[in-house]
């Protein structure tokens, strides 16, 4: 797009500019390949060319302090020339495609030629049809008109198949859209930070133009790529590009290339954006990408290419939901060329989330069980028939009677099939499917964007949660209440009149100076609020501090503004300090230092008195101080902040780089207590949780007794229990040996009684977040989920089970690293998660108790039907309708009940609790018995009770028989009530709680029957109904309505009596796989496979939907996600370097667990 507008405007401007493209001094081709080069060759080229990034800056009329001017027509010329930041999607499955892929189902495909076969044999009359001889054992002639009726039922067959695949299909693409919907939301929510006509505005990634100076600081995702201008301290993690997992220093005369999808890791700065969308770094890449995937798409017939990236069945990682669409999104993923990233999406095809486990389990035995029960159908039909035939009757084998024999031997085929088809119950994957889409669409409702399915269903299963402390349990709005300047502590803002002059002046330099330009205080909104607070929450409480002074520091920061301070150590969680260096008018240096403070005043070796003049602040001053200052202001939930000073000879001119020696013998200037209350709605939220046996800790960086107050307030801890309460170096203590490695056995000993984790470093949190999760301390094992809004947050929120970032105070890192993003930063929605995975699951629950009792009674009528009286009284049609109310509405129906609070009142499942409790069972079982007692009852004396004719042993085509009928419909009718029934799971008496709060649920049950009462009094042949009376049907509403009853005499026989009843669905220990054989064995299959595998793949396939719903999920998850394409990529093109990185291990690092889209976490491996 941008070529072809910009050879129009070369064109146009020949004339003017000969050399030039458009009004700007540097095509977007000259752009393009100057971004390609790297390092020092870059600046030589920048040099040679330009000049220097001012030059180009100049050349793009663009001003690296005010911006671009900002205006409509100026912006739109550069998108005309330069192109749009945004990457097209790729175009999603259409609906012929999805239709498609329905139909590869084998049980649809065994139907199909069935009933092909049946429609050709009921066509094809021999002459040897009115010969007597063929007249089969049973007796009965046929009617003239039937004869030519015999079409019907292979047609419905098909029809009913049509039904099916097209309902299938119509939820693979509602599903697909509201992906597409899901992600471009993600999308419009990515903003960044630009200057534009010299003022500071968030703008959407998209709108990001060249020309741009954007404003770029830790925790960054890059939007496009740029040069260096200006900053300090800046390393880059650029593993998503080269594959290199060191942290690339950028400088604007070393190496000022920035890169698109590319994560700042430490220090700020700006940057000229020079190319952005298709024309960046990650675009190229991705348009050679979405080329090549069309080409693999003609080559591969079998359509399995569709995602353009790698093989969508096979890749079961979850891939990262990023369409790569929109607005540069995908580059998130970008996990670029590296073979390492092949081994990881291979290890996380193994770890399925806990449901998913359990129903692959569940279908597999399941679908076993039909298939040997519809083959013994089968053969004892046929069995019956030959000998009943040719040995009892001793009918010779008529040449011109076998079509005859053939078309029953394709009725008892179908029969067989039919029972399998009920048997195998392919609503499964669809009621986990429209359950989990249904939950995460209402979870956005509720402040959670949910990035990976299955983490909403896992966070029913939630036993611990991990949580940090600012801004998730607090409001994160700090605000300074009590200060210690000039010897002296105020209890709160003291009057400026009573501080030194010369103090007063130092303290509002050191804090307007060392904090970042981009943190400001704004004023309010709205008349009465509260200032808007910007940047750095921290940073924002000692600027309001300034002002509750009533100083200002906009003169200060003017006077000095970002390009002239000298050097920047920037904050990172190793230094929990930041500082600035400044040059004094007389050449000397300054440096202004602030930090937590028991770590900056262990650097203090003065202290400012009340007058203003430093004295000597010696350790045992320092310990007074701890005592008397900071403790107390700890202890009433502040944290304490301690702004210092030194100053430095001009000559010689200190080493930089050596920082211990920098940052040391300082001079205290003043030290703050900042206050960050607690959210109102917190504390109720954490009971809801304990009661809901879920376990918060609370993991943060501040001080211990600022910690422990906070958790006081929150009720994490209740004073008189038995708790611990760590600090990071405590807890490193006592979970290593001697050699300093950690040992599972000491974090067990720890970590049931932890409840607060202070001072504690990433790298604590993740150690911490893993001891739990590889516990085997308890018979459970624990499911956690952390919350986490750094970039250092990264490894714990992948390692854990489910990640939560913070959608405000996040940065992109931790957002990439996570499953669900709380949009509101708040600790309630995680609640609210615990109560919609917990809803999930019960849902699930519910379906399978109500599809098994179908199943069951289906099963085992059709097969002693057919054994007894050689015709199934079900008809291949009339199961294939139960099919469908049980598996599609009724998984509709089941699967979108509303959650409750009364979820959040037991504990939760762990990971061995079966899916199908003894309660199930017990309801399954005893539903099965009154509903097969009843069906036959009916089919062997119901023509007497009915007066009617029997309608067993009728010939091959005869019409349907109202006996038949009745059973048919009481069969229906029963589901129905039962599925009432179903709502409730355990063991709860009154079924109707909370109906009408379910309009779906009313909608189908009502339509269910109304269709019903179609299809018997109106469907005729081809449903082999005849229609009812009056009275008949009213028995047979009588007889559904029983099931009510039923239900409540079951739920009256306590459980704990059956003990002989066992469970299923459990995910045992022993299939779990060890982490060395999953490294090892990259391309093993996970156990249920491995059963498909044995010989019974064809059949099988049709549990194999349960996989393939979960990867039509995961293949728009992937939609073009890039890091597939980017995958593919590597392979074909890169292979040398595939080797080169699958052989140093360094490569799997810090980088590598930020930056990959893998699902869950590696030490999941074996959840089943």
């Amino acid at each position: 797009m941008g070529d072809m507008t910009n050879s129009d405007f070369y064109s146009k401007n020949q004339r003017n500019e000969s050399s030039h493209g458009g009004e700007f001094g540097c095509t977007m081709e000259e752009l393009r390949s100057l971004m390609e080069l790297r390092g020092t060759e870059a600046v030589v080229k920048i040099k040679e060319t330009y000049g220097d990034t001012e030059a180009i800056c100049r050349r793009l009329k663009t001003s690296p302090v005010e911006g671009l001017p900002g205006t409509a027509p100026d912006l739109e010329k550069r998108k005309q020339i330069f192109g749009q930041n945004f990457i097209p999607p790729k175009k999603p499955k259409t609906f012929l495609q999805l239709v498609w892929e329905a139909l590869q189902d084998v049980t649809l495909i065994i139907l199909e030629i069935a009933a092909i076969i049946s429609l050709g044999l009921s066509f094809y009359h021999p002459p040897g049809e009115s010969n007597e001889g063929c007249a089969t054992a049973q007796g009965g002639a046929e009617d003239e008109g039937e004869a030519e009726a015999g079409w019907i039922e292979g047609a419905a067959i098909l029809l009913s198949v049509i039904c099916v695949v097209l309902v299938t299909a119509f939820n693979d693409w509602s599903k697909e859209k509201q992906f597409r919907g899901l992600q471009s939301r993600i999308e419009q929510e990515q903003k960044f930070t630009v200057v534009r006509a010299g003022q500071v505005v968030q703008i959407p990634v998209a709108e990001i133009v060249v020309g741009d100076i954007a404003q770029i600081k830790y925790g960054d995702l890059l939007p496009a790529d740029g040069l260096f201008i200006q900053g300090n301290d800046l390393k880059i993690d650029e593993s998503s590009l080269t594959g290199e997992s060191d942290q690339v220093r950028k400088s604007v005369d070393k190496d000022p290339m920035l890169l698109s999808g590319t994560h700042v890791m430490e220090g700020s700065g700006r940057m000229v954006v020079t190319a952005v969308g298709v024309n960046s770094q990650t675009g190229i890449i991705f348009t050679l990408l979405g080329a090549g995937g069309e080409e693999e798409e003609k080559k591969d017939k079998k359509g399995k290419m569709q995602d353009g990236s790698a093989d969508s069945s096979q890749s079961k990682a979850k891939q990262q939901d990023g369409a790569a669409a929109m607005e540069m999104q995908p580059l998130k993923s970008a996990e670029g060329g590296d073979a390492d990233d092949k081994k990881k999406a291979n290890m996380h095809k193994k770890e399925k989330s806990v449901l998913q486990g359990k129903l692959t389990k569940l279908a597999v035995q399941i679908g076993k069980a039909g298939l040997v029960m519809s083959a013994i159908t089968v053969i004892i039909l046929v069995l019956y028939f030959t000998v009943d035939t040719f040995v009892v009757n001793k009918k010779p084998w008529l040449t011109e009677c076998t079509p005859v024999y053939v078309q029953y031997f394709v009725k008892f085929f179908i029969i067989g099939v039919t029972v399998l088809v009920v048997a195998v119950p392919e609503g499964l994957p669809l009621a986990v499917t429209i359950s989990l889409a249904y939950s995460v669409k209402k979870m956005m409702k509720d402040n959670n964007l949910v990035r990976h399915l299955d983490a909403c269903e896992t966070m029913g299963n939630a036993t611990a949660i991990c949580s940090d402390k600012t801004g998730t349990l607090t409001t994160n709005r700090m605000t300074v209440v009590q200060a210690y300047v000039g010897d002296v502590h105020y209890k709160e803002i003291p009057d400026p009149s009573s501080i030194n002059a010369k103090t007063m002046e130092l303290l509002v330099n050191a804090i307007a100076i060392n904090s970042a330009y981009t943190t400001k205080i704004l004023p309010p909104e709205k008349e009465g609020a509260l200032p808007r607070q910007v940047g750095n929450k921290t940073e924002c409480g000692l600027l309001g501090f300034v002002l509750d002074l009533k100083q200002d520091y906009e003169p200060v920061r003017s006077q000095m503004p970002e390009e002239k301070l000298y050097k920047v150590y920037t904050f990172n969680s190793v230094r929990k300090s930041m500082s600035t260096v400044i040059k004094m008018p007389d050449e000397s240096f300054r440096m202004y230092s602030k930090g937590a403070s028991e770590i900056v005043l262990k650097k203090c070796c003065k202290i400012l008195s009340g007058a203003g003049e430093p004295r000597v602040f010696r350790p045992r001053d320092r310990d007074e101080m701890v005592k008397k200052v900071i403790e107390p202001m700890a202890c009433d939930g502040l944290r304490t902040i301690c702004v210092a000073y030194r100053d430095f000879p001009s000559s010689p001119e200190p080493d930089w780089d050596n920082e211990n020696d920098i940052l040391n013998e300082l001079t205290c200037i003043c030290v703050v207590g900042i206050e960050d209350p607690v959210r109102p709605e917190v504390p109720e939220a954490i009971r809801k949780c304990q009661r809901a046996g879920i376990t918060v800790r609370m993991v943060t960086g501040d001080n211990i007794n600022t910690a422990r107050a906070i958790a006081i307030k929150c009720g994490i801890i209740h004073p008189g229990e038995d708790f611990l309460c760590l600090e990071g170096k405590e807890f490193n203590r006592r979970i290593r040996n001697e050699k300093g490695e950690i040992e599972q056995e000491r974090i067990d000993k720890i970590w049931p009684k932890l409840r607060v984790l202070a001072r504690s470093s990433p790298t604590d949190k993740h150690t911490l977040v893993k001891g739990i999760i590889d516990s085997t301390h308890t018979e459970q094992r624990q499911v956690v989920a952390v919350t986490g809004d750094g970039t250092n947050d990264g490894p714990a929120l992948k390692k854990a089970d489910v990640g939560f970032a913070m959608g405000i105070a996040g940065t992109d890192v931790a957002k990439e690293a996570s499953d669900i993003i709380l949009t509101d930063d708040n600790f309630s929605s995680i609640v609210k998660a615990v109560m919609w995975g917990r809803n999930v699951y019960d849902s699930i629950s519910k379906f399978l108790q109500f599809q098994l009792t179908v199943n069951v009674v289906a099963v085992i009528v059709a097969f002693t039907g057919a054994c007894i009286t050689q015709d199934s009284p079900l008809k291949a049609v009339q199961m294939l309708w139960v099919n469908l109310i049980m598996d599609t509405f009724a998984s509709l129906a089941l699967a979108t009940e509303p959650p409750t609070e009364t979820l959040l009142l037991r504990k939760p499942y762990g990971r061995n609790k079966p899916l199908i409790s003894r309660t199930m069972m017990k309801n399954i079982l005893g539903h099965a018995v009154y509903q097969l007692t009843l069906i036959f009852t009916l089919l062997f004396v119901g023509e007497k009770m009915f007066q009617i004719d029997s309608g067993r042993n009728a010939p091959l085509h005869s019409p349907p028989s109202e006996h038949y009928t009745i059973i048919f419909n009481t069969f229906v009718m029963m589901q129905l009530f039962n599925e009432i029934n179903a709502r409730k799971i355990h063991g709860e008496r009154n079924v109707f709680d909370g109906i009408f709060r379910n309009p779906i649920f009313c909608t189908i049950v009502l339509g269910t029957f109304a269709i019903q009462i179609v299809i018997v009094q109106f469907g005729g042949k081809p449903f082999s109904c005849s229609p009812l009376q009056l009275d008949q049907w009213m028995w047979c509403i009588f007889i559904g309505l029983g099931e009510l009853v039923w239900g409540q005499v079951i739920a009256t026989i306590p459980t704990s009596r059956l003990k002989f009843l066992k469970e299923a669905g459990r995910l045992t220990q022993k299939e779990e796989i060890p982490e060395e054989e999953l490294n090892e064995d990259v391309e093993e299959i996970d156990h249920a496979e491995r059963e498909l595998r044995r010989g019974q793949i064809l059949w099988f396939r049709g549990l194999n939907r349960i996989q393939t719903q979960i990867e039509v999920v995961n293949t728009f998850k992937s939609g073009a996600s890039f890091q597939g394409a980017l995958r593919r990529q590597s392979s074909v093109t890169s292979q040398s370097q595939d080797v080169a990185s699958l052989s140093s291990p360094s490569r799997v690092s810090l980088s590598n667990a930020l930056s990959s889209p893998t699902s869950l976490p590696p030490a999941a491996a074996g959840q089943g």
